[in-house]
């Protein structure tokens, strides 16, 4: 079965990165994934254990400065869970040879050290996530997909379910010797390898058998060691095809290879993994941004995904990490974060979840002139990732892995929250410069002078999972959203309709202009002939004069030629005649 058919969402959505400095300059990112409803298959194994998990947890809430009418509705699917309900049967796990992230990349600790105060309460919250989420709905390439009958995809299942457990385990098993103290006693303070051990062993299982115990793991964060692989196992992305595109891309060339290569000492450049402009680090992260620009045309290269590529790649290997993003993109609906046309809808679920739980907070935000682009894009363009701590980003994606990527509107709120009495103390230019640069500074615990700042991580991630943020709340505004762009786009297109009618007309009129010019010169040069013509019959009418009196004298003179040969004749005539009579005197005297 495919992750689309058992992660059941509404929408999601990103905006594109305005205040990103230089490196998330707008390009073709964007945004968010447009509002869709879709539902889950009632008997869907996955779905059972996550209403398992759900049933066995009370909901703590916590409620806005003023109550949503929202608030009181039952909903449907409020019993499921939050955990991610992607199959892991559906893709294979595949532990790779290169071992090229830096081990713990995160805190190692287990669901049995001391907890944060009301950190299992924030945990049962998980299920709010629901089925109907605001994020997860998919954005598929069709290019990517293969089509299998029903026996051979149920056959292709299993086998690859088999597999990736296996390998799963194997890793798991190594790990875990690797981490144990002599004979086998665990070290103090590490991990709690029973506990995940059983988690990775049967996931569906303990999730249905043990939902209280794995929501409060997963709320206090997994184990850095183990958080590679859990992600893997929650997303259900260890998958040998996958993975073999991967090495099969790597060998293509990319027309994004520059922009790529630009970009990569400008991700964590402080960061000892990213330092180093000819390391391993850099390398994976070239090899996999360039092989999913590759492996999706639709989005290619976006500034600010090298944010989330990096991210992956500080814990687990390169092709892994590709897969991992593969399953971001297409099964969770972070696809939608770097399409063009996906921005607006997230950044109204957001405006419209603070207008409905920071009132106070919104309107100061309307009369400052600040709006929600200003800040947050990069927050969700980068999976937060840009300028927050790394212990903190992981949790993000543990939670996010688990419950969908509309928990980044949880963690949005929450930061807001956790500052509203200093922001409504502000003006534009100072709230600007603290919402890009000093927010998270809230969370910051004292620490020796010199020493790295340390953050209290738990507390940002207990009061994000203790928002109240229902799906019922996220369609309605998703709703709102497209009742507002159909209208928007019925004015748009009758707008476009006259600009059109108008800009045919006005071809029209440039028409007739051209051959109105084209008769205008063809008239004048008529004109030019019938001058030239009557020119041309002046000199003709002159000339027929000079012939004609020519003629009329040539006429005279063969009229007197005629006289004078007449009178010549005449006289020949009458000498003649006296000739005649002479002679005939002649003879007769």
């Amino acid at each position: 079965m495919s992750a689309p058919d058992v992660v059941a969402s509404s929408s999601s959505s990103i905006a594109q990165a305005s205040t990103l400095d230089s490196l998330l300059s707008p390009k073709n990112t964007v945004a968010f994934v447009e509002a869709q409803t879709c539902s889950t298959d009632a008997t869907n194994p996955d779905r059972d254990v996550a209403v398992a998990v759900a049933a066995a947890i009370p909901t703590p809430t916590r409620e806005s400065v003023t109550e949503s009418e929202f608030n009181d509705v039952s909903l449907e699917d409020d019993s499921e869970s939050g955990f991610s309900q992607v199959a892991l049967s559906s893709r294979n796990s595949v532990q790779s040879s290169r071992s090229s992230f830096p081990p713990g990349a995160g805190d190692d600790h287990g669901p049995d050290g001391d907890e944060a105060p009301s950190t299992k309460d924030a945990a049962t919250n998980l299920h709010s996530s629901h089925a109907k989420s605001a994020s997860m709905t998919t954005l598929h390439s069709t290019d990517s997909q293969v089509v299998d009958s029903p026996d051979e995809h149920e056959h292709s299942v299993h086998r690859l379910s088999a597999d990736g457990q296996q390998k799963l385990r194997r890793e798991f098993t190594r790990l875990q010797k690797d981490h144990e103290g002599p004979l086998n006693t665990p070290v103090q303070g590490s991990i709690d390898w029973e506990f995940w051990g059983a988690v990775m062993s049967d996931y569906q299982k303990f999730a249905a058998e043990h939902p209280d115990k794995l929501a409060t793991a997963i709320a206090k964060g997994i184990p850095g060691t183990l958080r590679g692989m859990m992600w893997q196992l929650m997303a259900a992305s260890k998958d040998v095809e996958l993975e073999n595109t991967y090495v099969k891309l790597l060998k293509e060339t990319s027309p994004h290879e520059k922009a790529i290569t630009r970009d990569l000492g400008r991700t964590f450049p402080h960061h000892a993994f990213f330092t180093d402009g000819h390391g391993i680090g850099q390398e994976n992260l070239f090899n996999v941004l360039k092989a999913y620009s590759l492996y999706d045309p639709q989005v290619g290269y976006c500034q600010g995904l090298p944010f989330v590529v990096a991210i992956l790649l500080l814990n687990m290997p390169d092709e892994e990490a590709f897969s991992l993003l593969v399953r971001l993109m297409h099964d969770y609906g972070l696809q939608g974060h770097f399409l063009p046309e996906m921005p607006k809808l997230q950044l109204r679920l957001f405006d419209r979840l603070m207008e409905e739980m920071l009132p106070v907070l919104h309107v100061h935000f309307l009369r400052q002139g600040i709006k929600s682009s200003m800040f947050c894009s990069q927050w969700y363009l980068t999976m937060f990732s840009y300028r927050f701590p790394l212990d903190a980003v992981f949790r993000i994606y543990d939670r996010c892995l688990a419950s969908g990527i509309e928990s980044i509107l949880s963690f949005s709120i929450a930061l807001l929250q956790a500052n509203e009495e200093a922001l409504l103390k502000m003006k534009f230019d100072e709230m600007l410069s603290f919402l890009n640069l000093k927010l998270f500074d809230v969370f910051k615990n004292q620490s020796a002078e010199g020493e790295p700042p340390v953050y209290d991580i738990d507390l940002f991630v207990q009061n994000a999972l203790l928002l109240r943020i229902t799906p019922f709340m996220l369609d309605s505004y998703s709703h709102e959203y497209e009742e507002l762009m159909r209208e928007t786009n019925k004015h748009a297109m009758e707008t476009d309709s006259l600009r059109n009618s108008n800009r045919m007309l006005t071809t029209q009129v440039k028409t007739l202009e051209t051959n109105m010019a084209a008769l205008n010169t063809e008239h004048v040069e008529i004109l030019n002939e019938l001058v030239k013509a009557r020119l041309r019959n002046e000199e003709l009418e002159d000339e027929l004069v000079r012939y004609k009196l020519l003629y009329a004298e040539a006429m005279h003179q063969n009229e007197d030629a005629q006289s004078q040969h007449s009178q010549r004749m005449s006289q020949l005539s009458h000498a003649s005649s006296k000739n005649s009579i002479s002679m005939r005197k002649n003879r007769t005297s």
